[in-house]
This record gives structure tokens, C-alpha cells and sequence, in this order.
């Protein structure tokens, strides 16, 4: 049995448990406001979220009182656990990373190395100024966790980026995937896909998105820009992107662009992986990206580069292609490979969706945690 605590429950799920007066609901929001102060003595080109984890809540109490066996951390930001509130959690400890938050400073994702030597004075990067939030998030980390924490990391890449971090390079690291339920995520008929979405039948669509992000450096959007520039004149295909609107004046990619906005459900994002020939995923830095799972999920073939966490959803020529990492001319070649031989491009959706269901099917998943699970307890109580 479980149940997820949150700070802001919206589904009206029962086993989903957030704040019920009004009073704390108000807290949570003061504290997110809070936290934020202190981001603004800090300055820094790097556009990820930064969270300081600084306002110690009434979480641990309430987690340790509880009847549960175990606590398994998922994303315990904007303020929802501090630094010192992580310490205070007496029971089993389970925390799977989403980002690189959990080993760095204040930073969610970073491309420098302070997360493997240590956060100093003197490595501190040139594109930032001011208060140095990193520095002090990553040296109350250090003072904090003394403790190891059984860390779960989605991909390989995550694992070694632990495995090699300064803060948590001796603590234990499993490696489970991120699961999705492949009875709800499918493959819908291509030409109903493409008619509900508006989408033109009968030419090949590249899709490529995020969740609001698709101008963050390390989403790779400028390398899919370049790659796009090799396919000019070889192939006639449409582009489609979510995640944002058609900008005032959009860039001339040499093809016909369609510009979906935000997607705000799963059933949308469902018929929209299914009306694409394949989906784009041009990450420089990356954990398990959804979108590439949810794809195969629904039978549609994706397009990387062999870096991140990208290896561990795509099969290279088998549910997708790799392209050397970062390089667009390869990756323009992963597109062509793929559209080139229609009973090929058919062979590999199908493989993509058999693929997702043996490796990130929620039975599967659920079976690996159940194992970790009782490891950390039978641990705990010897």
C-alpha cells in the first residue's frame, strides 16, 4: 500500500494527501515566495531552476510518526523539504533522482565539474556573480547528509554522475527506469492521429518538444536546427513542435512547421506521438527524458544522440537511432535512415512499442522497486 504527500494536492485522489486548511496551503505558498528571495542575490546565464532547500517544514515529524515502512523521495522541491529536513527523516530512505539537484549546489542541471571536486571559491564558473547560492546549498548538503541514502537512478548516466559526484559518491545506487502505463500509453491509428491534430496526411512528420523548455540549452534545440539544415533538399517532410507557439517572427527551418503550443494531457500527447514518423530528442543533458519513453510507448521510432540518458530508451537501428553524440550531420542521417525503407520504419515501430512494454511497463517497474524495497528494509532492521 502507498500514498504520495505533496504540497499542492489537485487531483482529488484520495491517496494523494497535500495540506487540507487553508492556513498551511497559504504556508506553502510563503514558502516558495521565501525561498525565491534569496535566489535574486544570485546571478548566474544558467536558466535552470535553482532551489536552496532552506525552510525547514513540519514533513519529518509527520513522516515519522507515520505507519509507513519506508519513505521514497521523488521531488522534494520549491520548498517542500529542506536540506536539514532530508537528515531528520528517521525511517528506511529511498530517493529517486528526476535531475541532478540531489549531488550539485542550489542548480537542478549543470555542464560543470563543482559537483565532482567540490564546490570552492576558486572553481567557481565565470558566468555567474553575486551571492554564491551553489556553493552554500552544496556545503549544507555536505554537513547535512552524513548518512548515505539509497539512491534509484532512472539511467546509467545518472548513476555514474552520482557514482562520480563529490557528495554521494559512496552511497548505494540502483538503477531502475521511470515507468509508464502501457495499457493507457499506445499506438492510435496514424490517419485518425493526424486528422484530430489537425496534421497533414500522407508526408512524413518530425516531432520535437518539451514541457515549456525547448529554449533550454541542454534540451539540444539549437543542435536539431543544425541537423535540420542537412535534410534541405533530400527529403519532403513537416515539422511539428510543441511546447510553445508559433513565435512572431519563426525561423525558416526550409520545411512547413507546425507549432502545437502546450500540451496540458496525456490523451493529447498520446495522439500526437501517434500522428508523428518520429520523434526528435536532440538532448545535450538529459536523465530519462518521458517524451522518449512515452514515443516507443506509442510506437514511434526516436531520433538522439548516444549521450545522457538517451541509450537507455532508444535501441540504436532497433527502436530508434543514435547519432554520435552532438553530431547534427549523424543525426540528420538517423532521420533519413528512418524514413527511407517504409517496411523498415514499420518493423522498428513495432519493436519500439514491444520494447517499452518489457522494459518500463508498470509491472515490471513495480517489481524492480519491490525488490529494492524490501532490501532497504530487511537492511534497516538487521
Amino acid at each position: 500500500d502507498s500514498s504520495l504527500l505533496v504540497d499542492v494536492s489537485a487531483t482529488g485522489d484520495w491517496t494523494v494527501r497535500g495540506p487540507k486548511s487553508r492556513r498551511l496551503q497559504l504556508v506553502n505558498k510563503l514558502r516558495v515566495v521565501l525561498g525565491g528571495l534569496f535566489k535574486r542575490l544570485h546571478t548566474t546565464t544558467n536558466p535552470i531552476i535553482h532551489s536552496l532547500a532552506l525552510l525547514p517544514s513540519k514533513w519529518p515529524r509527520q513522516l515519522n510518526v507515520s505507519n509507513a515502512d519506508l519513505i521514497h523521495l521523488i521531488w522534494i522541491n520549491n520548498e517542500m523539504l529542506s536540506v536539514s529536513d532530508v537528515a531528520k527523516i528517521q525511517k528506511p530512505l529511498i530517493w529517486t533522482l528526476q535531475d541532478m539537484w540531489a549531488f550539485c549546489g542550489a542548480e537542478h542541471v549543470t555542464e560543470d565539474r563543482r559537483y565532482i571536486d567540490g564546490y570552492s571559491k576558486s572553481n567557481r564558473p565565470s558566468y555567474e556573480s553575486g551571492l554564491d547560492i551553489n556553493r552554500f546549498t552544496w556545503a549544507r548538503k555536505s554537513n547535512a547528509w552524513k548518512a548515505p541514502i539509497n539512491i534509484v537512478a532512472p539511467s546509467r548516466w545518472m548513476a555514474n554522475c552520482v557514482r562520480h559526484s563529490a557528495l554521494m559518491q559512496t552511497w548505494p545506487v540502483t538503477i531502475i527506469a521511470n515507468p509508464i502505463d502501457t495499457d493507457r500509453w499506445f499506438p492510435i491509428h496514424k490517419p485518425l492521429a493526424r486528422e484530430l491534430m489537425c496534421l497533414p496526411p500522407g508526408v512524413p512528420l518530425l516531432l520535437f518538444g518539451t514541457s515549456g523548455a525547448n529554449d533550454a540549452p541542454h534540451k539540444g534545440f539549437d543542435l536539431l536546427k543544425n541537423a535540420i539544415k542537412y535534410l534541405v533538399g533530400k527529403i519532403d517532410m513537416h515539422l511539428v513542435i510543441f511546447g510553445e507557439l508559433a513565435p512572431e517572427n519563426p525561423p525558416d527551418f526550409g520545411f512547413p512547421v507546425h507549432y502545437m503550443g502546450h500540451m496540458h494531457d496525456d490523451l493529447t500527447m498520446q495522439v500526437l506521438y501517434s500522428a508523428a514518423d518520429i520523434v526528435a530528442i536532440p538532448s545535450r543533458i538529459d536523465n530519462l527524458p518521458n517524451v522518449g519513453i512515452e514515443a516507443i510507448a506509442c510506437g514511434t521510432p526516436v531520433v538522439a544522440f548516444d549521450a545522457c540518458g538517451l541509450p537507455d530508451i532508444v535501441k540504436h537501428k532497433e527502436t530508434g537511432y543514435l547519432a554520435t553524440a552532438f553530431d547534427v550531420e549523424d543525426l540528420a542521417k538517423g532521420v533519413l535512415w528512418l524514413l527511407d525503407d517504409k517496411e523498415r520504419h514499420m518493423l522498428i515501430c513495432n519493436k519500439a512499442r514491444q520494447d517499452a512494454i518489457e522494459r518500463f511497463s508498470y509491472p515490471v517497474i513495480a517489481q524492480q522497486y519491490r525488490l529494492l524495497y524490501e532490501s532497504v528494509i530487511a537492511a534497516r532492521q538487521s
